[in-house]
């Protein structure tokens, strides 16, 4: 095998994401449902045998050092391979938008270049490997939406009925340690189970970040003001600017000035699931 070509690297959403207590260390212990959509960035991998790893930017231009070189590296560092790779990345999922599309380009990489470079390693060693890149990491090799718990590193897959949605990204974006070292955050909310979210799944809860977000990123408020005038209950994303409603049908509409909108889907599971086991 000398070439991958169209391998998907889907974005997240998260239903809802609560902040129940902080670690002696800082991190927050989070408790959140990872939800995977089919927008999509999209890489293509050739293999190398000079042992070099380069990368080409097809569409947006990413950081020299970005999350899919690292990948790349610590994988064949892992594994000890003379082979390397040349990746181009059509990148489509929005940055600093808490979709997660920077971990998504990681996973899928440790996937593909497992492939690629006929290492079969098994998730017990991709996993651990993810989680030194990106919190988010180990949730896309999984493969599956998840009941996250911890600090991001604790999933256990679940079922999602089909649904669609309306995801709008304002014009700017959102870092997440501006968030999360806010004074205003809270950080108390009391545990759920997924009994509870399971009877109202795509309802449930609601995300600790967003009030803080709103202070901070105007294109927030901007954002769940216009799906609000449609007649959307809309919520933000993760920790960046995006935010999302679900819908019952298609809608044809006009993005607000400087704003992304994509009508996207629910996936049942990854599109690499059972790349590795």
């Amino acid at each position: 095998m000398k070439s991958l070509y169209d391998i998907p690297a889907p974005a997240k959403l998260n239903l809802f994401l609560h902040i129940v207590g902080r670690r002696t260390d800082g991190y927050h212990l989070l408790e959140s449902v990872f939800m995977l959509i089919d927008w999509c960035d999209t890489l293509h991998f050739e293999r190398r045998t000079d042992g070099l790893i380069s990368r080409e930017d097809l569409s947006v231009p990413l950081p020299t050092d970005d999350l899919v070189v690292r990948a790349a590296h610590a994988l064949k560092k892992l594994s000890g391979t003379h082979l390397g790779a040349h990746i181009a990345i059509d990148k489509r999922i929005p940055s600093q938008a808490g979709m997660g599309g920077g971990s998504s380009d990681a996973a899928s990489t440790l996937l593909a270049l497992n492939r690629l470079w006929q290492l079969n390693l098994g998730l017990d060693a991709l996993l651990p490997l993810g989680l030194t890149l990106g919190a988010d990491v180990p949730f896309f090799l999984g493969g599956q939406n998840a009941w996250v718990t911890g600090i991001g590193e604790n999933l256990s897959a679940i079922t999602l009925p089909p649904a669609q949605f309306l995801v709008v990204k304002p014009p700017d974006g959102l870092a997440t340690e501006r968030i999360f070292s806010h004074p205003n955050l809270k950080r108390d909310t009391e545990p759920a189970i997924i009994s509870g979210f399971a009877a109202d799944a795509y309802g449930f809860g609601r995300n600790d970040l967003q009030s803080v977000a709103q202070q901070i990123c105007p294109g927030v408020s901007q954002a769940l003001t216009w799906l609000n005038s449609l007649g959307l209950d809309g919520r933000m994303t993760g920790s960046g600017s995006v935010v999302f409603a679900r819908t019952l049908q298609e809608m044809n509409l006009q993005a607000p000035p400087g704003f992304q909108i994509k009508q996207c889907n629910n996936l049942a599971a990854h599109p690499l699931n059972g790349w590795a086991t």
